[in-house]
């Protein structure tokens, strides 16, 4: 009864409150310097085309956000009023994609090289989920969440996205910039805010989270602080997110360049001790073996996990191969770090293969890791004694067993395990051991499997000053 009383008297809320400006600022072009030439060739043809047929299409998300601090957007997305059935049938060259809610994939072969295939995603207005009105929310029904996907209008598919700064739209037909949330100030301002309430927000997408980390990173932006803090409160609801998506982050972020910083600054909020439980504990005894955890309080960025990400981003932005797996597999190594020392293995009364599942299989669940990369980043650690025997082992094993060794499927990623964990400990002998697994011909990883930066350049800081003009 007095819950229903409540649920009286307090105001309910409205998707206008979610927006700074609900009738859209319209920022035309003689107040800014973003042009139609400097939008994707094929995007434009998209937009071009669902426009001749009377429908309303724009750029949208990062893409707007990037090009506004002078960086190169890795791609260019489009919003319309069409739905997928009317964007597939001006398109022959496309194909409706998703179960949640249906977007399109248009594909453009390149001239040049047909083999290159170039995908622009279409997507349709959203409606704001119906939970983010209700003031008196505590927890979000994520099988209800799955189904709340109607179309809607600009407007209320503004009011959805995770950032300001990411729900920017651009109309390159007529040049002008739509801003319903505040995001050019906050770009400006060089701010990280959620749209709507943060706890709601966090809680409809944990992933948020992290996002809001990443971007802090990337940008040099500062999170605003009721979403700061609501991160700090709500850490723990990132263990209910569909692990396919935490990979899907994971991914990102190790493509950034910018990991060791990523996971510094999650380690500060929290999220990393929830995702990884106890592997900072693991890492600072191997560092500094007389730490003392009483007197101290622990540094992500003295452990051994942060050098060797530190070191692995290095090599990403030096154009070096390397796979989601080898990123795992540095965050997880300090977990059985004496399968790169072998003569510890003497007084063993288990096999390798055993230490290894003992003792990573526990974050394996805890993650919800695929089988196929639970088998494949074990096979990197089991691997590493053979890799780091090489000193005694090079004189009995004949150079075909070596060369053998090198064309395992496994050999290039366990390999560079080793290598980056050398390094971060500068130990020569374990450096001396690289150096001959690194001479003659090296087996590069498949290409599918190959992590490629998209953030390697230095961004720019300064955000070209324009005048804003209200509709």
């Amino acid at each position: 009864m007095l819950k229903k009383i409540k649920e009286f008297f307090t105001k309910k809320r409205t998707i206008d409150s979610f927006l700074k400006y609900p009738e859209g600022k319209r920022i035309y072009r003689e107040f800014h310097f973003l042009r139609s030439h400097m939008m994707d060739k094929e995007g434009m043809k998209i937009i071009r085309r669902l426009v001749k047929n009377k429908y309303k299409a724009y750029f949208v998300g990062g893409c707007i956000r990037d090009l506004l601090l002078q960086r190169t957007p890795k791609d260019f997305d489009i919003v319309t009023n069409a739905t997928p059935k009317e964007i597939k049938r001006l398109f022959t060259n496309s194909r409706i994609i998703g179960k949640r809610f249906k977007i399109v994939h248009v594909y453009f072969k390149s001239k040049k090289r047909p083999e290159d295939i170039k995908i622009i995603e279409v997507s349709t207005f959203r409606k704001i989920p119906q939970h983010r009105l209700n003031p008196n929310i505590q927890e979000i029904d994520h099988s209800l969440l799955k189904r709340d996907n109607i179309y809607g209008n600009s407007k209320e598919d503004a009011s959805r996205r995770d950032f300001t700064i990411n729900a920017l739209f651009f109309d390159p037909i007529k040049e002008v910039l739509i801003d319903y949330t505040g995001g050019v100030e906050d770009i400006k301002n060089r701010l990280i805010r959620v749209i709507g309430p943060p706890e709601i927000s966090f809680k409809e997408d944990p992933v948020r989270m992290i996002r809001a980390i990443k971007f802090s990173i990337l940008l040099d932006f500062q999170i605003e602080k009721k979403s700061s803090k609501a991160i700090l409160k709500y850490k723990d609801e990132i263990l209910k997110v569909n692990k396919s998506r935490l990979q899907e982050e994971f991914m990102k972020i190790f493509k950034t360049g910018s990991c060791a910083k990523t996971m510094e600054m999650m380690h500060q909020y929290g999220l990393f001790d929830v995702l990884f439980p106890n592997l900072i504990e693991h890492s600072i005894p191997l560092t500094n073996k007389t730490f003392n955890f009483k007197k101290k309080k622990i540094s992500f960025a003295e452990t051994l996990i942060y050098r060797r990400l530190q070191i692995a981003d290095r090599m990403l932005v030096e154009r070096e191969d390397l796979t989601y797996n080898i990123y795992m597999a540095l965050i997880f190594a300090d977990l059985v770090h004496e399968v790169f020392h072998p003569e510890k293995w003497k007084q063993k009364n288990e096999t390798i293969d055993q230490y290894v599942k003992k003792q990573i299989s526990p974050y394996f669940q805890h993650l919800s890791i695929a089988g196929k990369d639970q088998e494949r980043i074990s096979q990197i650690f089991i691997a590493q004694r053979q890799i780091s025997s090489i000193d005694k082992d090079e004189k009995t094993i004949s150079k075909q067993k070596l060369l053998d060794f090198k064309e395992k499927k496994y050999f290039f990623e366990s390999f560079m395990v080793f290598k980056i964990y050398a390094l971060a400990l500068e130990d020569e002998e374990l450096l001396q051991k690289a150096l001959i697994w690194e001479i003659g011909p090296r087996i590069k990883p498949p290409e599918d499997a190959k992590i490629v930066s998209l953030y390697h350049k230095t961004p720019k800081t300064e955000f070209r000053n324009f005048e804003e003009e209200a509709i």
